[in-house]
């Protein structure tokens, strides 16, 4: 998935960094460290050389209990700076919820707007129709004064989630392309620490909206909690821990003061990969019960997937009934993917995938025939190969129906690791038709 952001393109396969210029003298953190523009100025160039890709300046400090920043002031903090980041070919990023502010950044040179309001300014969403910028589209309950007033959720996952695909919605009713919009779940904004935990514990839930996701936990209070650490500039550690457990569950694009550290955590980031699961001969089943049988030996699958070495299952999709494909004359599929982190080479992966077809009696008599469990590595992020034990990615995903909705349910824009976009073959080419149970 590309994030298109003015003149820039992100690949956001492999995590983007921001780093964070605060030019304010309140910030949480690092509140006056940087309001000298030579100084700010110095700061960027650094953070661009540890790793950053996009330079976020702010003028207004929203943390909980903050005053607003008349437009003005802000503007007089940041414009230097940011004029000056653009004319070195950077991209900037400005961080305010003020349309003045942002339409005088985008004029400077700024390449993208990050709204913590979420874009509920109808000025704010023309600033930006009317721009090529890239768009951060951030939940926050209420204003940064009052939000940490006894912040209350039903379900925090499910109402952020619907937020910002609502917010999403506005911006491109308004002619913005959905390719130039990121969402960020806003932690600890108008959430306590537990309701953030929650929230960033859930983050592919946000990844099915379909946009690039945002994580922007540098130093938040609900690291503090988490990890025990009062001091938020003593937070870094922690705060680079959970960039990296967020790009597992499917951020691509990391907020953070210390980016080199960051940089250094995320190379822990183990590939994403993508099994294809499915049945259609059920083994103990009652007489109408095939189906359950068929997705219980699924489910047994999935359950020794999870004692896999160095692997963690950060997704699955719902279950489909599938037509057989290929050979015809055999009873009907259940079929699933499942996403997977994991540090098991492709090759040492596929045996342990057939160690478990194994144990739930696959027998590979007839090509394409019935079988009680079928796992394909379907995709291995960035690793492309053929030879006579494995071909990556799986030749024929996405011709297959059962494999194409089932991922794309929870991987919206998926391309496969030759560049082939999964749901590039119509459907009604496609062949193992599927339908969702």
């Amino acid at each position: 998935m590309i994030w298109h952001c003015g003149r820039f393109d992100f690949d956001t396969s492999t995590p983007i960094i921001m780093g964070i210029l605060n030019m304010t003298p309140d910030s949480f953190s690092d509140g006056g460290q940087f309001a000298d523009d030579a100084a700010a100025i110095e700061r960027a160039l650094a953070m661009v050389r540890e790793g950053a890709s996009i330079i976020d300046v702010g003028g207004e400090s929203t943390r909980p209990g903050s005053d607003p920043v008349d437009a003005e002031t802000e503007w007089e903090r940041i414009g230097g700076v940011i004029a000056a980041l653009a004319e070195r070919e950077l991209c900037v990023s400005v961080d305010t919820r003020h349309a003045e502010v942002a339409k005088r950044a985008l004029a400077a040179g700024a390449s993208v707007v990050n709204d913590v309001s979420g874009f509920r300014d109808a000025a704010m969403v023309d600033v930006v129709a009317k721009s090529g910028c890239g768009c951060v589209v951030m939940h926050m309950a209420g204003e940064p004064k009052t939000m940490q007033v006894d912040p209350s959720y039903e379900d925090v996952v499910a109402e952020v989630r619907d937020y910002l695909a609502e917010q999403a919605r506005v911006l491109e009713a308004a002619g913005v392309d959905r390719s130039r919009i990121c969402i960020d779940p806003g932690p600890g904004f108008g959430k306590t620490p537990k309701q953030t935990i929650e929230l960033m514990r859930n983050l592919h839930e946000l990844v099915h909206l379909g946009y690039p996701v945002m994580v922007a936990a540098s130093r938040k209070s609900y690291v503090g909690y988490a990890y025990k650490i009062e001091e938020p500039r003593e937070r870094d550690v922690a705060s680079a821990a959970e960039a990296l457990l967020a790009c597992e569950l499917g951020a691509s694009v990391v907020r953070t003061h210390n980016v080199a550290m960051t940089v250094a955590a995320l190379k822990d980031l183990r590939p994403a990969v993508v099994l294809g699961l499915g049945s259609n001969v059920a083994l103990v089943a009652e007489p109408g019960e095939e189906t359950e049988a068929k997705i219980a030996q699924i489910n047994l699958a999935v359950g020794q997937l999870c004692s896999l070495p160095d692997t963690q299952i950060i997704d699955m999709a719902p279950f489909y009934e599938s037509e057989p494909a290929y050979f015809e004359d055999q009873d009907s599929f259940v079929n699933t993917v499942v996403l997977l982190r994991s540090g098991l080479p492709p090759k040492e992966l596929l045996g342990y995938l057939h160690g478990i077809e194994n144990s739930l009696g696959r027998v590979r008599t007839v090509e394409n025939g019935p079988r009680t469990l079928d796992i394909d590595i379907v995709d291995y992020q960035m690793y492309v190969a053929s030879d006579d034990e494995l071909t990556l990615p799986h030749p024929r995903a996405a011709e297959r129906d059962f494999v194409v909705k089932p991922l794309l349910d929870i991987l919206p824009g998926w391309d496969l690791a030759d560049g082939t976009a999964v749901g590039a073959i119509p459907e009604e080419a496609r062949v193992g038709k599927a339908r969702r149970l």
